[in-house]
């Protein structure tokens, strides 16, 4: 049990670290060695849990990027209140709470994407997964929004949750490159305008 407890331990130092090393300096330059170097444990280690990067990689999103989408984007949107209300909240106030180092480095689901994304189907079908899990969460909110009269009946609620979330991830990269938050008050102030054109 003990030896068990400590394997469990190793595993999730690695994934954090790889998760951190992944997201400040991309996939694809970070390698294995750089990863185990961060840990302080043995190469041997990593072997001990994955037969190769691609496997860490995959873990990695499905516990690391996808946890941090979920918990940040889309258990909030299941939350009882106002359907209107609570997009406004999540996609505003949410980017409004990134510390400087998160909108320094972007989003690392959309970093994975754009990186990595069209190069190997388990990681699309890996990602992708969260982005319809995202939609789902949205298009289902949205639906309720139209009962609840907090959403007009009209749009198209799989057009507005694939709209929103490409409008989120869009700036989150974009972000990236300026060095204050001037670019982002701009998106707010645009997005705040095309919120109000889906509300009752």
């Amino acid at each position: 049990m003990q030896q068990e407890l400590k394997s469990e331990i190793t595993k999730q130092v690695i994934i954090n670290k790889a998760f951190n090393l992944f997201y400040e300096n991309g996939f694809k330059t970070t390698s294995i060695d750089k990863i185990m170097k961060e840990t302080t444990f043995s190469k041997g280690a990593f072997y001990h849990h994955y037969k190769s990067k691609k496997e860490l990689g995959l873990e990695v999103i499905s516990l690391k990027v996808q946890n941090r989408v979920v918990k940040g984007m889309i258990l909030p949107l299941k939350e009882p209140g106002n359907a209107f209300k609570l997009i406004e909240d999540v996609f505003i106030n949410r980017l409004k709470e990134f510390s400087f180092y998160d909108k320094e480095h972007g989003c690392p689901m959309n970093n994975l994407i754009n990186e990595i994304g069209n190069s190997e189907i388990a990681y699309q079908k890996a990602l992708k997964n969260i982005i319809e899990l995202w939609k789902t969460a949205l298009v289902q909110l949205l639906e309720r929004g139209k009962l609840e009269n907090s959403i007009k009946n009209d749009v198209s609620s799989e057009a507005v949750a694939i709209y929103l979330i490409s409008a989120f991830e869009g700036i989150r990269g974009i972000r990236k490159l300026y060095e204050n938050d001037s670019i982002l008050e701009d998106f707010l102030s645009g997005l705040s305008f095309y919120l109000k054109q889906i509300k009752v």
